[in-house]
């Protein structure tokens, strides 16, 4: 799988992934997603992954997420444990998958 990240070389990647899980499945979610977070922090190139699941409606979740440079979110979007969490969560949410919306950090 490749994701062109819409930055710069040698910028950070910052974006949000949001998804909302089936009528009854939003436990299983978030335990599959705990599992995934502590594999995406042992990556070198992740600067944060911070996942988060909606007060108003607990069906529906968003992951803040933050690597190095283009580099390292493709390591991120290509290790293995990556495709077992997607093809797993396919079959516990609404949709195709994550939308995922970009961002551009501010210089504060």
């Amino acid at each position: 799988m490749t994701i062109t990240p819409p930055t710069h070389p040698g910028e950070p990647v910052a974006l949000y992934a949001e998804f909302t899980a089936l009528p009854g499945r939003g436990d299983e979610v978030a335990a599959l997603l705990a599992g995934l977070t502590v594999d995406v922090r042992r990556e070198p190139g992740n600067v944060t992954f911070d996942p988060h699941r909606r007060v108003s409606d607990p069906l529906e979740f968003f992951v803040y997420e933050v690597y190095r440079d283009a580099e390292a979110f493709q390591a991120h979007i290509t290790a293995a444990y990556g495709a077992v969490f997607n093809a797993a969560l396919g079959d516990l949410i609404e949709g195709e998958g994550s939308e995922l919306t970009w961002l551009t950090p501010l210089t504060v």
